[in-house]
């Protein structure tokens, strides 16, 4: 039997040794679940039992998920799947005006009526006591399309703190996330945004390169779309939606996503809406390890997902899965950068999806919804083809980037 030990890294919980800020708020890590060794990295015992790990990290996904309800009462509840959303509001999208007034009727209040992309919603607070279960299912018989406005966890830890990220003058790539310090552009999407983010400006900090820590794409400029600032349920659903619609209006041609939730209908309709205007999507599988349901936005349709190797190039223990996978790219053994120069360890597939992104963003600087096949074919050809011959389902079209990783002695 496995010997009980600490899991050091699951980034569901965003949370490092260091206490570093990251959001959204759940349960500091490391988080013990027995028979699941860890501590610094995954140790080589889990990798020959990856079955029980899997089951471990789907336990502690769930357990972070139900602390993070406990935490915070009234303003976050679960939806009718059990995934962690916004309490007391549901949002349907493309609404039609009879459902909103009989919705409206029956007690609900609109907080907001908007349009983004050509994708119309509105977020409807639910009345009285009532669960978002019983919510949904009230709205879907009056004709609506509705869903609750589902989380989005952070998937990546790290050891300390970043520096902003450095100032360049290339292509304008974009990061949703927290705030990016450095950033060439920033707006906010929640509450208290935009607010500078660890884990967001440790993404940053891979794309442009700082210091003696490289990037994929030196030089690259960022554009920051925080969709957490200080409220303990940011990074929801429609959030993200506007900041995809903002990276369209600021003409980015490919944004990095190291989020990971459930499927939404808003999300799905805006990023294929996002797509047709031609910005790229690229977004981490996640970390909550191959037993836990595939994650979003990853899995949209035409959105690249990114899963992470270590420094001896074999996938990540913890990665979680997509309906698809198209690259693999450093996610751990790895360094960011630190405050006045200092290094730190940096781990999970959300520091993997950036390098894609920046790899990407060098054949397509500017957004051309007829380019973008060209770009990823030559994406393709650089590409390192890892495990089986040909695209397999661990590490998708190939490892992208591998020399881009800062290694950790």
């Amino acid at each position: 039997m496995l010997r009980p030990i600490f899991i050091a890294l699951i980034v569901l919980a965003g949370a490092t040794a260091a206490g570093a800020q990251l959001v959204p708020r759940l349960p500091a890590l490391p988080i013990e679940v027995p028979g699941l060794p860890a501590a610094r990295g995954l140790a080589d015992d889990v990798l020959r039992a990856p079955s029980n790990a899997a089951r471990m990290l789907d336990q502690a996904r769930r357990a972070a998920i139900a602390q993070l309800v406990r935490d915070n009462p009234g303003r976050i509840a679960l939806d009718p799947n059990g995934f962690p959303a916004r309490a007391g509001e549901v949002v349907i999208d493309d609404p039609k005006d009879d459902v909103i007034a009989a919705a409206v009727a029956k007690g609900y209040r609109v907080i907001e009526r908007g349009d983004v992309l050509g994708v119309g919603f509105v977020r409807l607070a639910v009345p009285g006591e009532r669960s978002l279960p019983s919510a949904i299912k009230e709205i879907r018989k009056l004709g609506g399309e509705v869903s609750a406005d589902q989380l989005h966890m952070p998937s990546g830890a790290m050891d300390g703190h970043p520096a902003p990220a450095g100032a360049g003058d290339g292509t304008l790539i974009g990061v949703i996330d927290g705030g990016v310090a450095g950033a060439a552009r920033s707006v906010g999407f929640a509450t208290g945004a935009p607010r500078d983010n660890d884990h967001a400006t440790a993404v940053a900090s891979l794309i442009g390169g700082s210091g003696n820590v490289r990037g994929g794409l030196p030089g690259a400029r960022i554009a920051s779309a925080d969709v957490y600032g200080n409220d303990p349920a940011g990074g929801n659903a429609t959030a993200i939606a506007k900041a995809l619609g903002w990276m369209v209006q600021q003409r980015v041609s490919v944004v990095t996503i190291s989020l990971v939730g459930p499927a939404n209908p808003l999300l799905a309709k805006v990023a294929a809406a996002a797509q047709a205007r031609g910005l790229v999507i690229v977004a981490a599988v996640g970390n909550n390890g191959p037993a836990a349901p595939p994650g979003f936005p990853a899995s949209y349709p035409g959105v690249i997902a990114v899963t992470g190797v270590d420094g001896r190039n074999r996938a990540l223990i913890e990665a979680g899965r997509a309906s698809h996978l198209d690259y693999a790219a450093p996610g751990a053994d790895m360094l960011a950068a630190g405050i006045s120069g200092r290094v730190f360890r940096v781990r999970g597939t959300s520091f993997a999806a950036p390098l894609v992104a920046a790899t990407i963003a060098r054949f397509y600087p500017s957004p051309s919804p007829a380019a973008v096949g060209v770009a990823l074919k030559r994406v393709d050809a650089i590409a390192r083809d890892l495990g089986p011959r040909g695209p397999d389902k661990i590490f998708g079209r190939g490892l992208v980037c591998g020399d881009c990783r800062t290694p950790a002695n």
